[in-house]
């Protein structure tokens, strides 16, 4: 595996950390701002749909440019935007940092797939992708407990400071190992790559990694009141639970790395079918500690890998969209990232208790598996020639 692969691996490391670390310095920013512990909640909604929104505007705007330059592009303004928000004083300006800085670690997400990919050979496509989304995986793990354990010690802002220093790393790496050049073959012209994307099988795909994602973080989001409230382990547990399941996160996605390119749509038709069993045994026995530990694990092992192997699937079915490919894979992911959460809350708010997000997660899976298998029964259609496209 290519070295600048693993620094673009780092990279998305601080940018996982930086989007997922204010779950834990929200009232530290209200407090200093002088704003109510929503209005700080909304800082990590803007970033939510800045990827989503800036995943395909940010990779149209830096398609004609050399990669090399479009990451180090993206990067250096995600470390910028962090400086600035930590400097501050305002919650207008801080929050203009947090959607400029989802444009920039969008535009960056899709060029780093695509790059990522391009660097290795076939058999190395889901390795590749693992690399670069293990960087999440390990921002779950020790960047988000790190972010929360500086923003207690030296204030919110501290954090914002240690994810512009990660990133610095990352950008003299990136400009020492990835080409400077543009791609050999000139990129397909923007009308073609959207076509390609257009294509029902590449749509139902991309749907399906949506929900996933979805039913992941809407899991995810309620592990502290679940813990606590239907298990009955106490707040000390409660990091400990989530750092276990960044590692089940970590575990899957250094797996479908290295399993996905062998037998891509088995493993990827077990992992939805694992998930869906996995998130309806646990809302059965989340009551359970030693069931609700356990699961914590696996259900984050299941969800990453699979989520690998979908990212996977979109760069085999999108060949002709080389450039847009990384940006709908990336959108898609945050798309199931932010409407999980929503999805949860509204069954808590509904009165149907902490454990009824584990249902709605379960639901999200069914659906994921309808959607799968509608995406099988395009390309039974495109191998017997319907719509023209070679299957894969």
């Amino acid at each position: 595996m290519p070295f600048a692969v693993y620094a673009l691996g780092l990279a998305v490391f601080a940018q996982g950390t930086s989007e997922f670390m204010l779950s834990g310095l929200v009232s530290d920013i209200a407090a200093d701002l002088h704003v109510s512990i929503p209005a700080a909640g909304l800082l990590t909604s803007a970033f939510a749909v800045g990827m989503i929104v800036g995943a395909p505007l940010m990779a149209l705007f830096s398609r004609n440019w050399p990669r090399r330059r479009a990451l180090l592009f993206f990067l250096c303004v995600f470390s910028a935007v962090h400086v600035v928000g930590a400097l501050t004083p305002g919650y207008g300006v801080l929050l203009a940092t947090r959607v400029v800085g989802a444009l920039a670690n969008a535009g960056f997400w899709a060029v780093a797939l695509a790059t990522a990919v391009s660097m290795v050979g076939p058999e190395a496509r889901a390795r590749a992708t693992s690399v670069v989304v293990g960087g999440v995986t390990i921002a779950c793990v020790a960047g988000v407990p790190a972010g929360a354990a500086l923003g207690g010690h030296w204030g919110w802002r501290s954090a914002f400071w240690a994810v512009a220093l990660v990133s610095v790393p990352a950008v003299a790496v990136i400009a020492r190992t990835i080409p400077g050049g543009r791609p050999k073959a000139a990129p397909a012209r923007a009308g073609v790559e959207l076509r390609t994307l257009a294509r029902p099988r590449l749509l139902l795909t991309l749907l399906t990694s949506a929900l996933v994602q979805g039913a992941t973080f809407c899991a995810f989001s309620y592990f502290e009141p679940l813990a606590t409230h239907v298990t009955g382990l106490g707040d000390a547990w409660v990091p400990a639970l989530l750092a276990l399941f960044g590692l089940g996160s970590f575990v899957g996605v250094t797996a479908a790395g290295r399993l996905v390119d062998a037998r891509p749509l088995a493993l990827t038709t077990a992992g939805l079918v694992s998930l869906a069993v996995g998130w309806t045994g646990f809302a059965l026995s989340a009551g359970n500690p030693f069931a609700t530990i356990s699961l914590v694990f696996v259900q984050g092992l299941l969800a990453f890998g699979t989520g690998t192997a979908l990212i996977s699937w979109v760069f085999r079915l999108a060949a002709d969209a080389p450039t847009l490919s990384g940006s709908f894979a990336t959108a898609a992911f945050n798309v199931g990232g932010a409407l999980g959460p929503w999805f949860g809350g509204l069954v808590i708010d509904a009165g149907l208790g902490f454990r009824s997000p584990l249902w709605v997660s379960a639901l999200l899976m069914a659906l994921a598996l309808g959607t799968a298998w509608a995406s099988l029964g395009t390309r039974r259609a495109v191998d017997r020639g319907r719509d023209g496209v070679p299957a894969v």
